[in-house]
């Protein structure tokens, strides 16, 4: 995709194909677990917290219908918010998708604060896509290292999955 088929940020939402990626990136748990090491409390599709706020405790469950629609208003939520955090950014589906991937993994807080953000504000695309490197990190373990030459067994995942969405931002150039 080309510049010209950005959009404003704020006319955009998660995409079907985009959800369902994240879904199952994120798999589904139907009872809390700390799915990492130094994580919180998570159930579902990965949700941390209820709609309204309160925090996932351990010993909560879910079924797979209320995962969902769980899932999917802590997104919408999030959205917002990270329309908010991007005044005047202009961004395709593919970027949008990814974007908000990453929020649903790391957080919006993450967002704000990230080097992503900040590039896309200054109109450097492909940076961004490259700042994605950046968040292979989960309780202050490198999840990129490897083990005698084998992917590590504490936390690959968070690794393949920055991976995974620099490739497609890459793509999205």
């Amino acid at each position: 995709m080309s510049i010209r088929n950005r959009i404003a940020v704020g006319l955009l939402s998660m995409s079907v194909a985009g959800f369902g990626a994240w879904k199952v990136n994120e798999g589904f748990t139907s009872v809390a677990v700390i799915p990492t090491k130094g994580d919180v409390p998570t159930l579902g599709h990965g949700s941390t917290r209820y709609e309204d706020g309160t925090r996932v405790r351990m010993g909560d469950t879910i079924t797979p219908q209320r995962a969902e629609v769980l899932a999917r208003n802590l997104l919408t939520q999030d959205e917002k918010v990270f329309a908010a955090s991007m005044p005047s950014v202009k961004l395709n589906q593919e970027e949008f998708d990814l974007y908000m991937d990453f929020v649903g993994q790391y957080g919006i807080g993450t967002w704000r604060a990230s080097s992503m953000r900040r590039d896309l504000l200054a109109g450097n695309y492909v940076q961004s896509c490259h700042d994605l490197l950046k968040y292979r990190f989960a309780a202050g373990y490198d999840c990129s290292t490897k083990v005698n030459g084998q992917p590590n067994n504490r936390c690959w995942g968070v690794w393949s999955r920055q991976l995974e969405r620099h490739a497609k931002c890459m793509a999205a150039q």
